[in-house]
């Protein structure tokens, strides 16, 4: 495999992309953080049900202990609240991933405010830059929540996990939602 000079160019690879989101209206901070407050909510309200069936499932239907076995040099335990630590970050991981890339860009409180999750490389939002985008959020909470005020320093109003993802926030009409 030969390399040539030009292999040592930059080339922007999704250079299209970019340039036909150019003028869309960007969503402002009031209604992302009133989405994102919605979205918690959701996620807050679901997860209760589903730990509850869950501890049900382990420990009514299946008979498990938190004692799993006990000798005179080893004791092995089953920590719940580990898997309930553990199930809220999956929690909140699956539902913002999942939400906007099925949606494309959509999550129901993003929705409800007619703003929405844009990919700057694809015309639709992989799973991909959807996880990292939710796995973003924690960056963005990191030193008292200084990502997520970075919108209003950064260029195209982008948090941190705007830009972990290669994605912006646009303001949607109802037109383009239904199409």
């Amino acid at each position: 495999m030969s390399h040539s000079k030009q292999d040592n160019l930059f080339d922007p690879h999704e250079p299209d992309r970019a340039l036909a989101l150019a003028g869309a209206p960007l969503a402002p901070f009031g209604r992302r953080l009133a989405a994102y407050l919605i979205d918690i909510a959701v996620v807050g309200f679901t997860y209760a049900p589903a730990m509850s069936a869950l501890h049900w499932l382990l420990f009514d239907r299946l008979g498990l202990h938190e004692e799993l076995y006990q000798s005179a040099h080893m004791k092995v335990r089953f920590e719940w609240e580990m898997v309930t630590h553990t199930a809220w970050a999956l929690w909140l991981v699956l539902y913002f991933g999942l939400f906007v890339w099925r949606s494309n860009g959509f999550t129901p409180g993003k929705r409800l405010l007619g703003i929405r999750v844009a990919s700057l490389t694809h015309e639709k939002v992989t799973l991909w830059q959807a996880i990292e985008r939710a796995l973003g959020y924690g960056a963005s909470a990191l030193e008292g929540g200084f990502g997520f005020f970075q919108f209003f320093i950064a260029p195209n109003r982008r948090c941190v996990h705007d830009r972990i993802a290669e994605t912006i926030v646009v303001r949607t009409s109802r037109r383009s939602e239904e199409s």
